[in-house]
């Protein structure tokens, strides 16, 4: 593969990204070839070293997710995040997925269920003194927003349970970026 090759295939990659940080990028890669050039490397040679432009621009889109999600914690950034993981390829999903579809579908269920325990909780608060409720009124009342309570709590706990696991996705992507470092600090590529 060309140089011309190489960088066309990442920038085309790297869509998607601010224009300052694609650039940044594309202008180190050109460096290695600018280095490989120098030390009497082909470009077929250090296109080779660097490995896949493809695969590169998206553990590199992924990790600017990952730096966005750590600068700015919100549901834009963590969503940028995950689908900057997400599309690192067909092979990682295939990986993640059975992991991460039945933790979300539990914690869907747990959200849910905290849901209907404080709608419960709420009907009970404000029938329970209406209706024969054992112990009376006053039990009813308490017993409404201890309910109420607990439906908060589950739907608090999922809330920790979803930076959790969107903190060990970030870390994933890291993973990646991680096998890729080592390479370019020693200077193989």
């Amino acid at each position: 593969m060309t140089r011309a090759e190489f960088i066309s295939r990442l920038k085309r990659g790297l869509v998607g990204l601010s224009a300052p940080a694609a650039d940044e990028i594309v202008q180190d890669y050109e460096a290695h070839f600018d280095a490989g050039a120098a030390d009497g490397r082909s470009e077929a040679e250090v296109a080779e070293a660097l490995g896949d432009p493809d695969r590169l621009a998206r553990e590199l889109r992924a990790e600017a997710g990952a730096r966005a999600w750590n600068q700015q914690p919100g549901a834009s950034s963590a969503a940028g995040a995950i689908f900057a993981i997400i599309g690192l390829g067909a092979i990682d999903i295939l990986i993640l997925l059975p992991i991460v579809l039945p933790v979300f579908g539990s914690l869907i269920a747990v959200l849910v269920s905290g849901i209907g325990v404080f709608l419960a909780g709420g009907f009970t608060l404000v029938a329970g003194p209406f209706l024969d409720f054992p112990g009376g009124p006053a039990t009813a009342l308490l017993a409404g927003v201890g309910i109420m309570g607990l439906g908060v709590f589950m739907t608090a706990l999922c809330a920790v349970f979803v930076k959790w696991l969107i903190d060990a996705t970030v870390w994933y992507a890291r993973l990646h970026y991680r096998v890729l470092k080592p390479a370019l600090d020693q200077g193989r590529i």
